[in-house]
Order: structure tokens, then C-alpha cells, then sequence
């Protein structure tokens, strides 16, 4: 059969095939349209309405609701940027995790490592602020957390004190011998970063006196370091 060239077509059937084409583009786009609306993060559900529902699996709760808050941000048509979620409520989702599952440890890795290193210095304060907050639950495991917090205070936020105050958290309430030497000790660089140097002094004195460094290695490089910042701040 013989197609029939565009010329035979009658000019009302080709008005009626450009408006249902232009109906439908119109259609599909406001489709697009809707599904790409972000919504909000919602409030997460109260701490007993969640141990009901986990049915006495408030490990496996857990771990749902991270799943959950990790994918907020990819909804259909549309990726949310982690700095336009509202940080108010990503913490009281992660905090409430912390609450199901008090040894878990993947939600101060998201907010230290994931929340916190969003180009917005806010949140990114707040974030940490909730590690540390957290960290005085149980120090001697979630130490890791908070040291990171400590070097992104320093290399990121450039604020020294903060950093120092981390540091000087994991120094005085991580005790335990499962925390390693370096976490313990990372107070000492980050006052001599401040130019602090007599505080440093003091407290690698403390650190060799007190017993908790016994590995010799660490003992030497400490009353290295310690003789350094004698030389450093003797008057010329």
C-alpha cells in the first residue's frame, strides 16, 4: 500500500495530531513536575511507638531507619543536596537510632562523616556538636568519632579550640586500653598548632607520668617531642 504524501492530509487531522501531541509533552512535564516536589524529612516516630513495631527486633529497627534517612534525600525526580535537609530533624532521626541500638556506631559515622562534611558551616558544627554530645554515653567505643570530629575541626572549620576541646574529651573520659595511644595524645599537637606550648609541656609531663603511655616507643618519641618544645621555647 501506497503511503500518502503529508500534502494529502487534511489540515484540521494534522491541527488535531499537533494539539494531542502538545496535550500530552504538557501531561508528562507536570507529571515530572510533581514527582520531582521535595518533600520534607518528617519528625521521626517516638522511641516507645518504635519499640512496639520492632517486635522486639530494635537492632533490625535500627538499621531500617538509617537505611531510610540515607535514601531521603533521593526522591523520585529529584536529589536533595544533604545542606537543604533539615539538620534539626537529621539528628533527632539519628539520635533516635543511637536510642534502639546504644552500641551501634553508624550513626555517629554518618553524622561525622556524611552530615558533617557538607559545604555549610552551620551544620556542619551541629553535626559535630552531636558527636561529641553523644560521645559521653560510651567514650571508650565511640572515641573514633569524635577524633574525627577533632580533624575536621581543625582542617576544615579551622578553629583550633574546638578541636582542642574534642581532643582534650577523648584524653580525659576514653580510658579505656582499647583506645590507642595517638587518640589519646592528640591534644598535645593541637596546642602546639595553638602555640600553647607550655600546656603541651604540661600535658605530655602528665601523659609520661601518669602510666597510660607504656609502649617505649611512644614514651621516647613523646620526651622527643617534649625536648623540641623545650628548645622551641627557650628566648633566643
Amino acid at each position: 500500500m501506497r503511503e500518502r504524501p503529508i500534502d494529502a492530509v487534511p489540515r484540521s487531522a494534522l491541527m488535531i495530531l499537533a494539539l494531542g501531541l502538545i496535550l500530552q509533552i504538557t501531561w508528562h512535564a507536570s507529571q515530572l513536575q510533581r514527582l520531582a516536589k521535595a518533600e520534607d524529612l518528617p519528625q521521626p516516630p517516638s522511641l516507645s511507638a518504635l519499640r512496639i513495631a520492632s517486635f522486639g527486633e530494635p537492632i533490625a529497627l535500627a538499621k531500617a531507619l538509617m537505611l531510610y534517612l540515607q535514601a531521603f534525600n533521593n526522591q523520585p525526580g529529584i536529589s536533595i543536596p544533604f545542606r537543604k535537609l533539615d539538620y534539626g530533624r537529621v539528628q533527632s532521626w539519628l539520635d533516635r537510632v543511637l536510642q534502639l541500638d546504644p552500641p551501634g556506631q553508624y550513626p555517629l559515622l554518618a553524622a561525622s562523616r556524611l552530615y558533617g562534611e557538607v559545604a555549610d558551616e552551620t551544620r556542619q558544627r551541629q553535626m559535630l556538636e552531636f558527636v561529641y554530645q553523644r560521645f559521653f554515653d560510651d567514650p571508650n567505643r565511640r572515641w573514633p568519632w569524635l577524633a574525627h570530629a577533632a580533624v575536621t575541626a581543625k582542617h576544615h572549620l579551622k578553629d583550633l579550640p574546638l578541636a582542642r576541646k574534642y581532643a582534650q574529651a577523648i584524653r580525659l573520659n576514653a580510658t579505656g586500653s582499647e583506645v590507642p595511644s595517638w587518640a589519646k595524645q592528640m591534644e598535645v599537637f593541637i596546642l602546639e598548632d595553638m602555640d600553647e606550648l607550655e600546656s603541651a609541656k604540661v600535658l605530655i609531663g602528665g601523659l609520661l607520668q601518669s602510666g597510660q603511655i607504656s609502649d617505649a616507643h611512644e614514651i621516647h618519641f613523646l620526651e622527643e617531642r617534649l625536648k623540641e618544645m623545650e628548645a622551641k621555647a627557650k628566648p633566643r
